[in-house]
């Protein structure tokens, strides 16, 4: 299917009049990361997205994916570690530290299975 393309003058040059859709979702943390990602290791995907305007629809799905997949798995972690609100009003330091290596561990896997992973694209 062909669309017709407007021009603008400017000078002596006509100049298309192309405008890429707008996004008004932040990429955030993971879709910054996942862009430096695919823009490093695989640029015929990140042009192909770029060309057809649809990297920053992709980094924000992405962004909002890995978040709520963070957050699960968080609660899980909280859960089968028995890391609760009674651990955190009676021994706060252990609390911080089980959160602590809690977030830590999965934002390695949010890493490893959604940003850098071969699969993750």
């Amino acid at each position: 299917m062909m669309q017709e393309l407007n021009y603008i003058c400017c000078g002596d040059y006509y100049i298309p009049d192309i405008h890429l859709p707008e996004e008004s979702r932040p990429i955030g943390r993971w879709g910054r990361m996942h862009r430096d990602y695919i823009k490093e290791h695989r640029p015929i995907l990140f042009n192909g997205l770029c060309l057809n305007g649809n990297l920053w629809t992709y980094l924000a799905d992405l962004n909002e994916q890995a978040q709520s997949r963070l957050e699960l798995i968080i609660e899980q972690m909280k859960e089968s570690e028995g890391v609760t609100e009674h651990m955190k009003q009676h021994d706060q330091m252990a609390w911080v530290g089980a959160m602590n290596s809690i977030r830590n561990r999965a934002e390695e896997i949010i890493l490893r299975e959604m940003i850098y992973g071969e699969d993750a694209v």
